[in-house]
């Protein structure tokens, strides 16, 4: 059981460290990521800056929680947004390998939901 603490102590810092790293180059605007934004949804690049900068003010703040109080919905949250702007990649014109090298943007908190339990009803998704 002591184990299985440091397991998800390992697991709330490495995805807290990944969506703080996301939130912060959203923040600043990553243009490549403005870019991809105008892209996939047609959007104005004013807009999709604006998008982003909402989209990184949201990582920033699940990431908090996360590291904080994991709840679950939040988890479920990010395990599919990492799986998502990983996939982001090859649709836009990367290399698969792109999208393979980020599998542990939604494995990891994947498995951070696995260890703190899979909700048996639908009120244990907005608690630890």
């Amino acid at each position: 059981m002591e184990n299985l603490k440091k397991i998800e102590w390992v697991l709330r810092i490495a995805v807290t460290g990944e969506f703080v790293g996301h939130g912060i180059f959203a923040l600043q605007g990553k243009q490549t990521w403005i870019n991809w934004i105008h892209q996939l949804t047609g959007a104005e690049i004013g807009t999709a800056a604006v998008l982003l900068t909402i989209v990184g003010l949201l990582d920033l703040l699940f990431a908090l929680i996360i590291l904080a109080r994991p709840i679950r919905i939040v988890v479920l949250w990010v395990t599919f947004w990492g799986f998502w702007t990983a996939l982001v990649r090859p649709m836009v014109g990367e290399p698969i390998w792109d999208f393979v090298e980020r599998w542990a943007n939604w494995g990891a908190p994947l498995a951070l939901l696995l260890i703190i339990g899979w909700p048996k009803n639908w009120r244990e998704w907005f608690s630890r």
